[in-house]
Parts: structure tokens; C-alpha cells; sequence
């Protein structure tokens, strides 16, 4: 009996890249169509219903925030995208996450939501009292808006370059800066499928910044961790940011589109992986 293709439309952006063309490969041996949807081309409403008009499901690969608007639009087609848009507001959104793990008792270093007046939010700056502070606009990729300031005059100057990149004041956070290597675990589906320290010789570790990569042991109490960040994040495919201060774990952030290529030997693996989750997922 000859099994149905199955059919996943991919979203990308720019160039097809060599994680596209492992995705294509890999895909072809599984007998998966991939269905290609390049968003930094112009794509219309009426072409992007005809290319997932077949799919069984979508996968995003972009963690470029305009993707979300792809995303949405293509669930109000009556597609599943893995992963949804309503996961991306409590895990990309930097504050909303805090706030969820608070709630279900994830250890995270400590944060404060500022104030968009610059007096109020130097007096809470002030409260608050962590220095070094590391400050965050809510929303962000790749390492950017994300600053350390040493004290209330140099976060200000921090604040008002945020603010002047934009037209509008968009939130910004103020955390507790832990000195610590930045720990990552890669989740697909409901497993653990790689762990990564990344280190840096600048204090941010995370994202482009980090230049090299080894391996770590999941222990007890950060597979605990992962496992309260799978069912509260309703995410299938995602990297979890991890620090450590006094030998306890601490949740960074949590990342939709997590890179595959931190160890390149398994960079096929990973990619099988997720192809296999897309054969599974209804």
C-alpha cells in the first residue's frame, strides 16, 4: 500500500540557506513535500492561501518578528502552525514570560517592567537596585535591545537609545544580571534533543554574541524545568536560555525557531527530528 505524502509548508526568509536545502533533503527521504514560503518576497493573500491550500501542516523557520502576521494569517486559513501564534505572546514577549514563570514557580532572575516616563522609571530603576542592571525592550531578536548599565545615569542614556531607534516608546524591562555562561536546551517535541553551553568573553553570551559551544548534563532539577516550560509554553519546537548562580538554574528566556547548527554533526538529526514531528502532528 503507498503511503499519502505527507505535505508541510515551510516559512522562511531571504536565500534558500543550507538549513533549507538539509530541510529539502531530509524531506525528500521521509516522502514529505515541502512546500516552500519565502516571506521576504512579497507574498498576497491570495497566493499564500494557494500555497498552503494543500498543506497538512505549516512549519515556521524564521524568528523574524513579521512572521507572527504569517503565522496568524495562515491559522485563519484553517492550517496549524507549529508553533501557533498565541504561543509567540507569553515566550517572545520578554515580560508576559517572566510573569508565566513567576506563576508556576520557574526559577528566573528578577524583573521589573519600567515605567515609560524617564523619572518614574529611574526612581524604580533605583528601587529596584540591582547593579549592574541588564535592560530589555519586551520584544527583540537576535541579541538586540538588549543593554547593561552600571548605574541610573548610564540606564537612562540606555533607555533613550531604545527609544530613539523607534517611533514609539516600546516597553522595556529591567533584570538582575547574573554573571554565568548561557546554558541552552533544545526541546522538540516533548524531548530534550540537545544541550549547548555558549560562551563569550563580552558579558553576553547569548544568540550571535557567543563564539563557542560544549555540551552539559540535563540534571533532576532542570529536567523539572523543561518539563513545566513544554506544558506551560504549549510549544513543540523551541530553545530554552538558561543561567546559573549559587549552582541553581535560572531561566533566561525561551526561544520559538531555536537554531540547529550550534554542533554541525548534528544539525541533519535535529532537522530529522522535527520532519518526523511534522509527519505526526494533526
Amino acid at each position: 500500500m503507498i503511503m499519502k505524502k505527507r505535505v508541510v509548508g515551510y516559512i522562511f526568509s531571504g536565500k534558500l540557506s543550507k538549513e533549507e536545502k538539509i530541510f529539502l533533503k531530509v524531506a525528500k527521504k521521509k516522502n514529505i513535500q515541502l512546500v516552500m514560503i519565502n516571506i521576504s518576497k512579497e507574498v498576497g493573500l491570495e497566493e499564500l492561501e494557494n500555497k498552503v491550500k494543500d498543506c497538512d501542516i505549516v512549519y515556521n523557520n524564521t524568528a523574524l518578528e513579521f512572521a507572527i502576521e504569517y503565522k496568524k494569517t495562515i491559522e485563519e486559513l484553517g492550517k496549524k502552525v507549529i508553533d501557533s501564534s498565541e504561543s509567540y505572546y507569553s515566550t517572545e514577549d520578554k515580560w508576559l514570560f517572566f510573569v508565566k514563570c513567576k506563576e508556576h514557580k520557574i526559577p528566573t532572575p528578577d524583573t521589573i517592567l519600567l515605567s515609560d516616563d524617564i523619572n518614574l522609571a529611574k526612581k524604580e530603576l533605583n528601587e529596584f537596585n540591582y547593579w549592574p542592571v541588564i535592560l530589555k525592550r519586551v520584544w527583540g531578536e537576535m541579541g538586540e535591545f538588549v543593554e547593561r548599565a552600571k548605574d541610573t545615569k548610564e540606564a537612562v542614556k540606555v533607555i533613550n537609545k531604545f527609544w530613539d531607534k523607534d517611533n514609539e516608546r516600546l516597553p522595556i524591562i529591567a533584570q538582575e544580571f547574573i554573571l554565568s555562561p548561557s546554558y541552552r536546551v533544545t526541546v522538540i517535541g516533548d524531548k530534550v534533543v540537545q544541550t549547548a553551553i555558549k560562551e563569550n568573553k563580552n558579558w553576553k553570551a547569548t544568540g550571535v554574541y557567543s563564539k563557542k559551544f560544549k555540551k552539559f548534563d540535563v540534571d533532576k532539577d532542570l529536567k523539572k524545568i523543561i518539563d513545566k516550560l513544554i506544558k506551560i509554553s504549549k510549544m513543540k519546537v523551541f530553545g530554552v536560555d538558561l543561567l546559573k548562580k549559587d549552582d541553581k538554574w535560572y531561566v533566561l528566556e525561551i526561544n520559538a525557531e531555536p537554531a540547529f547548527d550550534f554542533f554541525e554533526n548534528e544539525r541533519e538529526k535535529l532537522i530529522s527530528d522535527v520532519l518526523n514531528l511534522m509527519k505526526k502532528t494533526n
